[in-house]
């Protein structure tokens, strides 16, 4: 094994392609940001040929993020990999990212083409890579299930081609532990050149094994693991980044291998995209879920309060799940809350913390004591603002288990007062269909989620929303300790970006 293993992180591209994830650029650039503060090696940003909002997404990461290698993954095509080059140009260390299937079943159904030719256009196309980019790193898609004696052979070829990683991914989660770490152990007993380059695992989870498959290919000379935060991906998704770290972090003892990454951050950069992504970690996640380090059993209390190490093997401070030690109320200053902010690892410009600091000043006049969560959920609506084309000026509700809901809403646009009234059942329903009578056209929800960010009366609601429009998803957020107006927030939140992504030309068509 190698004396310390880099993490290769794919959240904003395998991640983004979780059902129902839509990023916008802003997003994805914290959610970067937050990436190399927790010092991961690689952040592959996207797919930059994939829409001109991914390459966009992917050249503002590149020329804002220093500190790690910047990738953008493309086919092994030419116009592909001219894309990822232009986006990923201005990275301090820019990696074009290209792969091909080389299984039976991929080449013959999907690529429709032979071996030799998948070998030609592998090996020709990383030989094109190289000519902009000396970072080149190959992916031979559905490796788990190619025929060894080939995959050795193209994995050859891209060596001597020029090739700085091979990547070996288990594209369905179709392997297990002991057979994938033996794929890797033959890789580097029957591939020629091997020793001149990295070797990557990419492992999905449709079998719940993808973190397992990982360190095993770990133990049998993997030098790069490619994950996401809270294991987000397509299908089951990937191996969890978080799991990975601690998994060699807690088990020094076994693994004996080191990291780059700030393990205190983990916490942070999970509920950061949990929030970003609209999509909410499990309670019983491993590391990073709401019971990670909850314990209920009265066998298990006693025995956390005698000595910690008997049922928690690792301490939530190492994730950064630690105390407040400064608590922060309406009487707090602004110098203050900066400290909290810089405290919880954020980075924010001047007149961000200005809007921050109101909003905070605002909650506290609700709410006795703020916790870093309130403040976490506050910064994290900041971060998933998009251009106000309506601005939501005030609304009212009148429900009751004998009376029909009913809301009326003001939304401001251009300074014109829009305001309308509708009914429905229950009083949030109410309050979307009368936001979408202002707004003149009309979503389909998908999903709708509400969780309190603390405990007690007072708690901060958060409110997540999924909607639908022409075929396009859209995550909107909202909080306030009321949950009405946190779920009146969260759905114009969703109408803006959908406004901002779609055009103009949706307002008043239904």
């Amino acid at each position: 094994m190698p004396a310390q293993v880099k993490i290769f992180d794919t959240t904003l591209r395998d991640g983004e392609q979780t059902p129902g994830v839509n990023l916008n650029i802003q997003e994805k650039l914290e959610i970067a940001r937050q990436l190399a503060r927790m010092r991961v090696d690689v952040i592959e940003a996207g797919f930059a040929i994939a829409s001109p909002g991914d390459f966009e997404a992917v050249k503002a990461i590149a020329e804002n993020v220093k500190g790690v290698t910047v990738a953008s993954l493309c086919r092994a095509v030419e116009k592909d990999i001219d894309r990822a080059w232009e986006a990923v140009r201005y990275a301090e260390r820019p990696r074009i990212h290209t792969f091909i299937a080389t299984s039976d079943i991929h080449m013959q159904y999907k690529l429709k083409m032979s071996e030799e030719e998948v070998f030609q256009r592998a090996v020709g196309m990383v030989k094109y890579a190289k000519k902009f980019c000396e970072d080149v790193e190959f992916s031979a898609e559905d490796a788990s299930r190619s025929k060894p004696e080939f995959l050795y052979r193209i994995l050859e070829g891209v060596i001597k081609a020029g090739a700085t990683v091979v990547n070996i991914p288990d594209t369905v989660g179709y392997s297990t532990p002991e057979e994938f770490g033996r794929l890797i152990r033959n890789i580097r007993e029957n591939v020629d050149g091997i020793h001149k380059v990295e070797i990557s695992v990419h492992c999905h989870n449709d079998l719940g094994m993808a973190t397992a498959n990982t360190l095993s290919a770990l133990l049998n000379g993997a030098v790069q693991l490619e994950c996401t935060v809270n294991g987000l991906g397509e299908r089951a998704g990937n191996a969890a980044l978080e799991e990975i770290i601690m998994a060699i972090g807690t088990r020094k003892d076994f693994f004996g291998i080191g990291h780059n990454i700030d393990t205190t951050q983990i916490y942070r950069t999970s509920k950061l995209v949990s929030s970003l992504t609209g999509v909410n970690v499990q309670p019983n996640k491993a590391v990073v879920g709401a019971n990670a380090f909850a314990h209920e059993s009265g066998i298990h209390q006693h025995g956390v309060m005698s000595e910690k190490s008997t049922y928690e093997i690792m301490t939530p401070e190492s994730i950064g799940l630690g105390q407040n030690r400064m608590v922060l109320g309406k009487l707090s200053g602004r110098h203050a809350f900066e400290e909290k902010l810089k405290e919880l690892g954020y980075s924010l410009a001047p007149e961000e913390i200005q809007k921050a600091f109101e909003k905070f000043k605002d909650l506290a006049d609700k709410k006795k004591v703020v916790l870093d969560r309130d403040i976490e959920a506050l910064v994290g609506e900041k971060v998933s603002q998009v251009p106000e084309i309506f601005q939501l000026d005030s609304f009212q509700i009148s429900s009751g288990n004998k009376v029909v809901s009913t809301s009326m809403v003001s939304l401001v646009r251009n300074g014109e007062t829009i305001t309308e009234a509708a009914t429905g059942d229950g009083p949030v329903d109410a309050a979307f269909n009368a936001l979408e009578r202002a707004v003149g056209f009309s979503m389909e929800l998908e999903d709708y989620r509400l969780g309190a960010v603390t405990e007690g009366k007072d708690a901060l609601g958060e409110v997540t929303v999924r909607v639908t429009k022409d075929g396009n998803s859209f995550v909107g957020r909202g909080v306030s300790t009321d949950v009405i107006e946190a779920s009146v927030k969260a759905y114009m939140n969703a109408i803006n970006r959908a406004i901002s992504e779609l055009g103009e030309n949706i307002i008043g068509k239904s």
